[in-house]
């Protein structure tokens, strides 16, 4: 390491440490700048690639939307600092290997969000939340060279989120159902199949299906299957605590109380939910 560079990273220190500035950008710059120095100094920080932080990068969004469910301010001011950190890190990456910069994150978003909405700085119309959508698969297609709608879905994805992410694409040209009422009575036409399923593949084909329909659905009602199990699974998670807690107070095993005695304990915390 040079003694410029070195010199250059004891500054960047100083400021850090004692320049917090009130603007913006001063604050903006303070990140920046805080993680080239981590990158210089910090033995973990310097080992790090894309890809090694590509799971932290996960976690962190998922930690993010916790706390949106939760209502926790505090701690959603936290995590999304923690998630503007692994966005600064990925630009710093790059810029190492001078693949691009932050500015030119900054002017492809700006440029993307400008030519994607020509009914806001163009001359195209879009009356409608639909007008929108079809106009925004149509110039993807068209800027990525892509040969079918469906090719920029992620593959990393949950696959219940992928599900959506697919029917929500098609939507948008127009390939969906009439109504919620349809996709109903396919629902019910897809438990029908699964009960007459007979091997396994078959069943786990039917079974997908049926899935895939209940994703279908949640469109129609307006919300998003990822966030609608979330949230279940969190109310079961708290309900299940509550019954673990009714169990240790009676002083019995789980061994000791029976399927029905459980099953009015589950209903009791329920009740006390209301």
């Amino acid at each position: 390491m040079s003694t410029a560079h070195e010199n250059n990273i004891e500054k960047l220190k100083t400021d850090i440490l004692e320049n917090t500035g009130n603007s913006i950008q001063e604050k903006f710059n303070r990140v920046v700048n805080l993680v080239t120095v981590l990158r210089s100094q910090c033995p973990w920080d310097r080992k790090q690639t894309p890809s090694s932080l590509a799971h932290l990068l996960l976690e962190e969004t998922y930690e993010l939307v916790h706390a949106i469910d939760e209502n926790d301010d505090a701690e959603l001011k936290k995590e999304l600092g923690d998630l503007f950190l692994h966005l600064i890190f990925q630009v710093e990456l790059a810029q190492e290997s001078k693949k691009f910069t932050l500015p030119d994150v900054f002017d492809a978003l700006c440029d993307k969000l400008i030519s994607r909405h020509p009914h806001v700085f163009g001359e195209i119309e879009a009356n409608s939340e639909q007008d929108v959508l079809k106009n925004w698969e149509t110039l993807k297609l068209r800027e990525k060279g892509r040969r079918s709608l469906l090719d920029g879905v992620p593959k990393a994805m949950s696959e219940l989120l992928r599900a959506y992410r697919v029917q929500k694409k098609v939507s948008g040209v127009g390939f969906d159902w009439e109504s919620a009422e349809e996709v109903l009575e396919k629902l019910t036409e897809e438990i029908g199949e699964l009960r007459n399923a007979g091997t396994k593949e078959e069943k786990e084909a039917e079974f997908g299906d049926i899935l895939f329909t209940i994703v279908n659905y949640s469109r129609f009602i307006g919300t998003n299957p990822e966030d609608s199990l979330r949230k279940s699974t969190n109310k079961f998670i708290k309900r299940f605590m509550a019954l673990e807690e009714l169990v240790k107070q009676s002083g019995m095993s789980w061994q000791e109380h029976s399927a029905e005695t459980l099953d009015a304990i589950w209903k009791q915390v329920k009740q006390d939910e209301k």
